[in-house]
This record gives structure tokens, C-alpha cells and sequence, in this order.
């Protein structure tokens, strides 16, 4: 049973509903998360392809995540499509890693050089700037950056992951070809903001689709107090027999009308699985979507409107 798949807004690219996000193959200098090495980046990256996804995002600061990508995916870059991620600086500090952010040209176009040589692609499909401040994207002129590098053909369409309270002004501007927002049943501030953007004709790439994974689950990045909420709007009565919380979680992500595709990322082969079988169901039955909706309304979970 093949991935749904759906248009990524004005690119025209037919994505599957559910991508992988490649964080989780950081490698072993990691923040926030759990160390990966090659071996197993290379099983689950082949592991993703394998099970018809088509759709990868990564970013320039996300360790050795491009590094991999083009080490265990080069010889397959026709079978899927790549997002990544501009602005970002790698400073080594101690046992860990900064990640600070540079609005310059010149950090911008290393970004880029270094992300084509990582990943060993001629063409990155979609380059997203890694969520500026509206005051610093004008200041540092990035979207005519990002707008020369596409004329350039280096890469094919320009993307802004970003959040309110900036997303209305980027939005209004109507330039960027998609744009990637945090949304899951947990956090349903963006979920009208998501529809305004598609309306505009944006592609829309959810990340945080599913909280960042149940309490008590190895990613290692969940927010408890997130997840409280799903047992106050008592969204367990909702669930199928057998139906994990996470994936009923995902099917909520997938049953906004306008998910393009929803980033979940994970090291285990697993975990992948039971994310496919769940996108693969599809969207929640709409009275049951109402219904969750519904409930966290009634414990104060709900979409933000005004700025």
C-alpha cells in the first residue's frame, strides 16, 4: 500500500503526507537528542526511501544529518526530494555544539556550497531560511539571497521555516514557495496561520507533528506538559483499538486539510514502520477530527488568531 501523497503548494512537487525529518541523524556530537553513527543513519535513511517516502528535510546545523544524506542517499537523489536549511553556523563547544544563526550573504552562500558538497547534489530542491526575525530578513536582503541562488538554478524553490508571531508579514509578502510550521493536536496555535499560508498558495511542510514522540519514548525531546494535554481533552477515548497514542497524533497532523507533508523524524526502523502504516490509514475520521478538536478547545488548546 503505497504513501498518500499531495501537492506542495505552488512548487508542484507531489510529496508524500508523510517526510522524514533528518535531525535525528546528527551524529554522535549531539543537543537534545541521542547520538547516531554511520551505520545506523544508513539503515534508517535507506530504511525511509524503502518505504516510499519522498520527501527528506534537514538543515546545515543538524550535525552530520547532510553529511549522511549524501554518503547513504547520493546514488538514490532521483527517488526523493530534499529541503534544507540556510543561516546556520556550527561552533564546537566542549562536549557539545553551538548552533548560532548568521544573517549574512556570506554565511548564507557557505551554507549552501557546504550543503551541496555534503549531500553530493548539484540542486537542493527547496532552501528554507532556518526561522529569522522579519526585521533581520529585510536588514540582510535574504529572500533576494535566496532569489539569486534560485535564478542561479543552484536551488529550485525558496522556503522560510518560521512561527508567529512573523508568519503573517512573510505570508502578506508572497515570495516564499513553502513554508515550515510546528503543529500537532498539542499545539494548535499555527493551525489557522497554516491554512492562510496555503491559501496563499505556499506549500506547507508540518514539523513537530507528533509532540516530538510519547513520554517514556527514546527521542529523548518530549515535553511532558505538552503531552498532559492529551490526557485532559481525554483523547485516548478516540483512539482505535490498537492505536498508539503517536500515531493517532500523526493522523490528527494529516487530517488538516492543508498538511502537504509532516516531518517526523526517528533512528529506529521500528518507529518508521509505525509511522508509515499510520499515515497510511490516513486522516482521522472527520467526526472523530471534530471531535479531538473539540475537547482540547474545551482545555484551552487552540489556534491563535490575533497577534
Amino acid at each position: 500500500m503505497s504513501l498518500p501523497k499531495r501537492v506542495l503548494g505552488r512548487t508542484g512537487l507531489e510529496v508524500t503526507q508523510l517526510g522524514f525529518g533528518a535531525m535525528e541523524v546528527r551524529g554522535e556530537r549531539i543537543w537534545g537528542g541521542r547520538p547516531c553513527n554511520d551505520e545506523q543513519a544508513k539503515t534508517i535513511l535507506n530504511a525511509v526511501l524503502d518505504a516510499g517516502i519522498n520527501f527528506i528535510d534537514t538543515a546545515n546545523d543538524y550535525g552530520k544529518s547532510e553529511l549522511y544524506i549524501g554518503r547513504h542517499l547520493a546514488h538514490r537523489r532521483s527517488q526523493f526530494y530534499i529541503a534544507t536549511k540556510c543561516g546556520c553556523h556550527m561552533m564546537y563547544a566542549g562536549d557539545h555544539d553551538e548552533t548560532p544563526h548568521f544573517w549574512t550573504r556570506e554565511n548564507i552562500l557557505r551554507n549552501v556550497s557546504d550543503s551541496l558538497m555534503k549531500m553530493q547534489t548539484d540542486t537542493i530542491d527547496i532552501l528554507q531560511l532556518h526561522n529569522p526575525t522579519v526585521e533581520q530578513c529585510r536588514e540582510a536582503h535574504l529572500v533576494d539571497i535566496l532569489q539569486e541562488l534560485k535564478s542561479q538554478g543552484v536551488i529550485r524553490f525558496i522556503g522560510c521555516s518560521s512561527t508567529l508571531p512573523h508568519l503573517p508579514e512573510y505570508i502578506s509578502w508572497g515570495v516564499f514557495d513553502t513554508f515550515q510550521i510546528p503543529y500537532s493536536a498539542l499545539e494548535r496555535r499555527h493551525e489557522n496561520w497554516i491554512t492562510r499560508a496555503a491559501e496563499a498558495g505556499a506549500g506547507i511542510i508540518i514539523r513537530g507533528g507528533v509532540a516530538r514522540g510519547e513520554p517514556g519514548s527514546t527521542t529523548g525531546r518530549t515535553n511532558e506538559e505538552t503531552w498532559k494535554k492529551f490526557e485532559q481533552a481525554k483523547l485516548d477515548e478516540l483512539r482505535e483499538p490498537g492505536e498508539s497514542r503517536t500515531a493517532f497524533l500523526l493522523r490528527f497532523t494529516l487530517s488538516h486539510p492543508h498538511c502537504h507533508t509532516t516531518i517526523v523524524g526517528t533512528l529506529q526502523p521500528s518507529h518508521l514502520a509505525e509511522n508509515v502504516a499510520a499515515a497510511q490509514k490516513g486522516p482521522l475520521p472527520k467526526d472523530v477530527y471534530e471531535e479531538a478538536k473539540k475537547r482540547l478547545a474545551a482545555v484551552g488548546e487552540v489556534p491563535q488568531d490575533n497577534l
